[in-house]
């Protein structure tokens, strides 16, 4: 009888065991988007109203609104592993609170917090003094800490 019993072999351990996420697997450290709603601009600042738009696994939007219109989109992004992210701010000769700030086009300005976050303004009427201004204003050293 006991040649009948199967000993488990380890493929059969292996099918068992539950499948976790490594720690340093960025999908799986993604915060929800309103983990980073905190770290915007505050409602009222500069006069501005300040609508989220969008919330999803590692990025929050909102929307800055003054005078019925809305002159600036405010996003936060977990860049998490995306090389291709990072490797536009590490050219970056322009910093903003020691984060690499960059431009892309005409209507967006962009730093890397953390090496991770990437905190975008998008304007088609702010110029880039304007859109840097908007991007002091986020919580940044929130941001970094997370």
């Amino acid at each position: 009888m006991s040649a009948c019993k199967k000993e488990p072999s380890r493929w059969d351990e292996a099918a068992e065991a539950p499948i976790a996420a490594k720690p340093s697997d960025p999908v799986a450290a993604e915060k929800p988007g309103s983990a980073f709603n905190a770290a915007f601009p505050a409602d009222g600042v500069d006069g501005y109203t300040r609508v989220f738009t969008q919330e999803k696994e590692g990025f929050a939007e909102a929307k800055f609104q003054k005078d019925g219109q809305a002159p600036a989109t405010l996003a936060i992004s977990d860049a998490g592993a995306d090389e291709t992210v990072k490797a536009k701010f590490a050219t970056a000769t322009d910093k903003l609170d020691g984060h690499p700030l960059v431009t892309v086009g005409k209507n967006q300005s962009a730093i890397l917090v953390a090496d991770r976050y990437q905190v975008k303004v998008s304007s088609q009427t702010l110029d880039a003094e304007a859109r840097k201004a908007l991007l002091s204003k986020f919580d940044l050293k929130a941001l970094a800490a997370r």
